[in-house]
């Protein structure tokens, strides 16, 4: 493809002609994932898309996300009638899109580990929004251990307060050991952990109904083990 078939939106961020139409499939799998959870078809969804979202804020797109596929399920969830959307990110990077969405939307809780500091320089834990986001940033180096205690001590008794009806998953796979881009070491037995616990939330409050998207991972590897490990656990 020529270059001049490309377009630039930021120093990670580039289109093709085919880019758009990838962008709004993606968005599209997570709304039809909604809707099927929403009607009954099924409880649990796994959208297998690209390219990832959570950087995608109301009004720019960033950091290799076009439209932020998460985000435009939970308005498609609200629009459908349900009164509160949780959203857990344990993305490497802090979803600052995903955040920025919903800052001030009290029906949407957003929650996110990420390695801290890293790009896109946002996720500290006095970012609280209208007190419905709750970040647990954590230092380079963290592993199994680290992962474990914020999730545990911070990001799900968070979710049992909040009591969501509808759980959504931004399933990042790249805070892997053996990922390039970031400096943590989990494995996809972690991944399968707190997937397992957050099925359970989503038991206890939202009737089961609990929707995951892709979001980043550069490990082709770990990406495999880890998606392989999460959607075994949604299944239960």
């Amino acid at each position: 493809m020529p270059k001049e078939a490309y377009a630039r939106i930021d120093g990670d961020t580039v289109m093709c002609p085919h880019s758009l139409e990838a962008a709004l499939r993606a968005a599209g799998a997570v709304c039809a994932a909604i809707d099927a959870t929403i009607d009954g078809t099924h409880t649990s969804a796994f959208c297998a898309v690209r390219p990832p979202g959570h950087h995608a804020t109301h009004d720019q797109a960033m950091g290799f996300c076009l439209f932020n596929s998460v985000a435009v399920g939970a308005a498609h969830a609200l629009a459908r009638g349900v009164e509160r959307v949780a959203i857990v990110d344990f993305d490497v990077h802090h979803g600052n899109g995903t955040q920025d969405i919903f800052w001030n939307d009290a029906r949407v809780m957003y929650a996110s580990t990420h390695q801290w500091p890293l790009y896109p320089g946002s996720g500290s834990r006095d970012e609280t929004g209208a007190g419905n986001i709750v970040n647990a940033p954590l230092p380079p180096g963290s592993g199994s251990r680290e992962f474990r205690s914020a999730c545990a001590q911070i990001v799900l008794p968070a979710l049992r307060a909040f009591r969501p009806q509808l759980l959504m998953i931004s399933a990042g796979f790249d805070a892997h050991a053996l990922d390039p881009l970031a400096d943590m070491n989990l494995d996809a037995a972690d991944y399968a952990w707190i997937t397992r616990e957050l099925v359970e939330v989503a038991i206890e409050h939202a009737g089961g109904r609990i929707v995951s998207s892709l979001e980043g991972g550069y490990s082709l590897t770990a990406l495999r083990q880890s998606a392989a490990a999460h959607v075994a656990a949604l299944m239960g």
